[in-house]
């Protein structure tokens, strides 16, 4: 389950685990980082590379960056050298804190937690609140239960209804979400299209959330190919590795070498990314081939990173080897997954756990979940179960999911002892799982974490069976998880009923697996996975260097310092908008309609890369914000707003927006955006059009559902103000055109006492910009209660929905070309219009000059 402990350390081997490190508590002072040197490359005449000043919200945390590296992933802009310092003195401590179930079970009521002295308020057996330990305890819940579940302190319930936190929730409320936008806690890969990194999606509805799959990184890009790796003891951040290679990519210009760039550290967050040779200051580049040193691109990356520590690594097999496990050490596709069986009238550990064989309605669920396979002679995963000598049972359940392998241990499969409550052989497996499946037949009581005693047990998925073994068997789901996890989807509708059937399977796999990695995040798991980093990194700095220094002249021909020049040239300015990782801005994100009062302000990093445009609020460090640079449709940038900065909007998909600002000391941020924006987009900049009505009150225009103008009354006071034939509305008045009703619309034209609208303008032929309309969303089908049945929604599956979605872009694409081919007759019939009506007045020329001449002719 752990692959990571195939490493082999000398002496104790780290804790198995392989979870992300996540951001903690600042353990005390951090010495003071040392001077760093003064890059090569700079001189009294030459300006220093382009770092982001300190603004009004840049202390807010969410990473610190060089604004000329490219970022491979959403991790990456998240990492700090700061952070990494401060949280490096906790690492050490190892911290034996009580989480998961056991959390919930140890929890002592208030009217329990007594002072030993009025005078010290604290002591004794009672609840010291200053102490972080055991303020853990005071936790209430959050006092959302149903019949399935209760609330139970340390833990967060989720019974239906919950929203995942994002900027387009009034969107996908309205129904006008895209069933292909992939879910902001889904999104990690930003360099490369997302299409390569979901295709294991298959046929499920689905995506694996809280993944980092950057972490194949070094796999494809450095490993069994030629690179550099460096490794160090710093004496602020401990450890640390760092690998580099050059890339040779043809460009417009020739060649471009493009230096790509892993820093770990003992922290989870890893540096990933690229920087064009082009944007670094130096004349080695025009000189040799050799190109730029490791040193110099350090210097100019993280200019407050001491050098002095860093050792050119050895050709050891094991150093690649090493830091391949190291950098996957968060990916792990073998799941396990506890099942735990409740009768009518149960609700205990030791209930559950004492069923020595499951009924008829349990059955069916297994049937439903996987397949039952004899562990004896068992060559897959196997999940810690005996495959030789039945000692964990003759069979278990199994099943596949994406790319994933999941085993469960279902308690009734299990070995069964008698006149043994405990019954340990059992508790030894499902109890070290970290997600457990509940099933309830019919009667059961309400489950909560407090009866489980297990420091492993971190999610519970409660599964509660109706009219069993029928036609009209459906299931009911709640889940609890431990409070300092992130919510997970798939998410469910309040009172859903799933009917047993493969989009079932489908959901409660997606969730099983999303919710161990989002377990990963906890903090017993980030503290574990830190020391077992930590271990690795110290290692690899102590045992596989040579002693050779960074600043010296390596035999790595690609990477080595050139000769010696004395000029030095600045970085090619612009010359990292064309790279195709995530450039990143700090940036504040605005909320409401424009012309109303903005509801939210959100400090937020802004990553464009050549396939994605992210916002990750730098309070959370979650994505918060979404969608592939091939949906943008255009922007408009404004130099001032009422709150006082630039602003920029960006429009997407069906003409929704996002809306950004920066202080007026950052208005080349929006400028710098809109550039990079124009290079990896089909988008372009939107036009503000005020069209005055006719003397009968009509606004001379007309406009399909889309919001495309289909027909321009010629001459009219729309089309002087610069509206043209197929431009696209994406404002009317002030509000977005997609968040408006068709009655709405046509009230505004009519009612409004100013007419505004903003549109993306055709392109320059003439033709409808991004005529597309995405397929109607389709996921799980999901029965409603009946009080709600008019909602319900039966929604495609499997082959049928491959088969509907090609049907649909069949369609789209028809709908398309009949509107190209629209727009081009309704341009030759403008055109025929205009050629008319110049014939018609050359005629009237040519009758008046043979007027004239024949009057010129005849005698006086």
């Amino acid at each position: 389950h752990y692959p990571f402990l195939l490493l082999g350390l000398q002496g104790n081997p780290p804790e198995p685990d392989g979870f992300f490190r996540g951001l903690s508590l600042p353990a005390g002072d951090s010495p003071k980082p040392a001077k760093p040197p003064k890059p090569e490359g700079l001189s009294k005449k030459t300006k220093p590379p382009h770092i982001p000043q300190p603004g009004p919200y840049d202390n807010i945390g969410g990473g610190a960056w060089v604004r000329n590296f490219a970022h491979y992933d959403v991790q990456s802009i998240l990492f700090d050298l700061t952070e990494a310092a401060t949280n490096r003195d906790s690492i050490g401590r190892k911290k034996n804190i009580t989480s998961g179930a056991s959390a919930a079970s140890q929890l002592r009521p208030p009217s329990q937690a007594t002072p030993s002295s009025p005078a010290q308020g604290g002591g004794g057996n009672g609840v010291n609140a200053d102490d972080p330990e055991q303020s853990l305890l005071l936790d209430e819940g959050d006092g959302n239960d149903n019949e399935l579940l209760l609330s139970c302190p340390h833990f967060r319930n989720e019974t239906g209804g919950e929203e995942q936190v994002g900027l387009d929730q009034a969107q996908e409320r309205r129904g006008l979400s895209s069933s292909l936008r992939t879910p902001n806690d889904a999104v990690s890969v930003l360099e490369e299209p997302r299409e390569s990194h979901v295709q294991q999606q298959g046929k499920s509805n689905y995506f694996i959330e809280h993944a980092d799959l950057g972490a194949h990184y070094y796999r494809k890009y450095f490993y069994m190919k030629e690179h550099q790796n460096f490794f160090g003891m710093d004496d602020r951040l401990g450890p640390v590795a760092i690998s580099f290679r050059r890339d040779e990519k043809e460009g417009s210009s020739g060649a471009q070498y493009n230096y790509r760039i892993i820093f770990r550290t003992t922290e989870m967050k890893t540096l990933r990314g690229s920087i064009l040779e082009e944007s670094v200051p130096s004349a080695a580049r025009h000189t040799t081939p050799r190109g730029l040193s490791p040193k110099r691109l350090l210097e100019f990356i993280m200019p407050e990173l001491n050098l002095h520590c860093l050792r050119l690594a050895s050709n050891s097999p094991k150093v690649r080897d090493t830091l391949l496990k190291l950098d996957e050490q968060g990916l792990n596709f073998q799941r396990k997954v506890g099942v735990m069986y409740c009768r009518a009238g149960q609700s205990s550990e030791e209930d559950m756990y004492n069923n020595e064989s499951s009924g008829p309605a349990f059955e069916q669920f297994l049937d439903l979940l996987g397949e039952r396979v004899r562990l004896k002679g068992w060559e897959k995963y196997r999940a810690q179960l005996d495959n030789k000598t039945d000692s964990t049972g003759t069979h278990s359940l199994y099943t596949r999911y994406q790319d994933y392998e999941i085993m469960f241990h279902v308690s009734t499969m299990l070995p069964y002892t008698s006149n043994n409550t405990q019954q340990l052989l059992r508790k030894r497996h499902i109890g070290n799982d970290i997600v457990t499946i509940v099933f309830q037949e019919p009667g059961a009581l309400p489950f909560t974490p407090k009866s489980i005693r297990s420091h492993f047990q971190h999610v519970f998925i409660i599964i509660q069976v109706h009219e069993p073994c029928t036609e009209n068997t459906y299931y009911r789901v709640a889940v609890t998880r431990s409070k300092d996890m992130p919510l997970f989807g798939p998410l469910f509708p309040k009172g859903a009923r799933f009917p047993s059937s493969l989009a079932f399977r489908d959901f409660l796999l997606a969730k099983a697996v999303n919710a161990e990695n989002a377990a990963e995040k906890s903090e017993k798991f980030r503290s574990m996975a830190t020391r077992t980093r930590q271990e690795y990194l110290k290692d690899l700095a102590e045992n596989y260097v040579t002693t050779t220094p960074i600043d010296s002249s390596t035999k790595f021909p690609l990477l080595s310092l050139g000769g010696k020049r004395k000029d030095k040239l600045k970085g090619a300015k612009g010359a990292e908008l064309h790279s195709a990782g995530a450039l990143v801005w700090a940036v504040m994100v605005n909320s409401g309609e424009e012309g109303e009062a903005v509801e939210l302000r959100l400090p937020c990093l802004l990553g464009v890369s050549a396939e994605s445009v992210v916002l990750i609020e730098r309070c959370t460090r979650r994505v918060v914000f979404n969608c592939s640079c091939r949906d943008v449709i255009g922007w408009k940038a404004v130099a001032e707003t009422k709150e006082g900065g630039p602003c920029l909007d960006i429009f997407y998909e069906r003409g929704e927006s996002v809306s950004i600002s920066v202080t007026e000391s950052q208005a080349e941020d929006i400028r710098e955006v809109v550039q990079r924006l124009e290079l990896v987009t089909r988008g372009c900049e939107a036009l503000e059009v005020t069209p005055l009505r006719d003397g009968v009150g009509q606004p001379g225009f007309l406009m399909n559902e889309e919001g495309f103008v289909t027909e321009l009354q010629r001459f009219c006071y729309a089309e002087s103000g610069g509206l043209q034939l197929w431009a696209r509305v994406v404002r009317l008045c002030g509000h977005s055109l997609v968040h408006l009703s068709p009655e709405e619309r046509t009230r505004l034209l009519r009612t409004a006492h100013k007419i505004h609208i903003t549109v993306i303008p055709p392109d320059e032929n003439g033709k409808p910009h991004f005529l597309c309309v995405p397929p109607p969303p389709f996921t799980t089908t999901i029965t409603l209660p009946p009080s709600r049945s008019a909602q319900a929604r039966e929604r495609p599956r499997g082959p049928t929905a491959t088969a509907f979605v090609l049907l649909c872009a069949d369609v789209f694409q028809e709908k398309e070309d009949k509107a190209v081919l629209q727009a081009e007759v309704q341009s030759l019939r403008q055109n025929n219009q205009r050629l008319q009506e110049e014939s018609q007045s050359t005629v009237a020329r040519l009758i008046k000059v043979t007027e004239l001449l024949c009057n010129v002719n005849k005698p006086c």
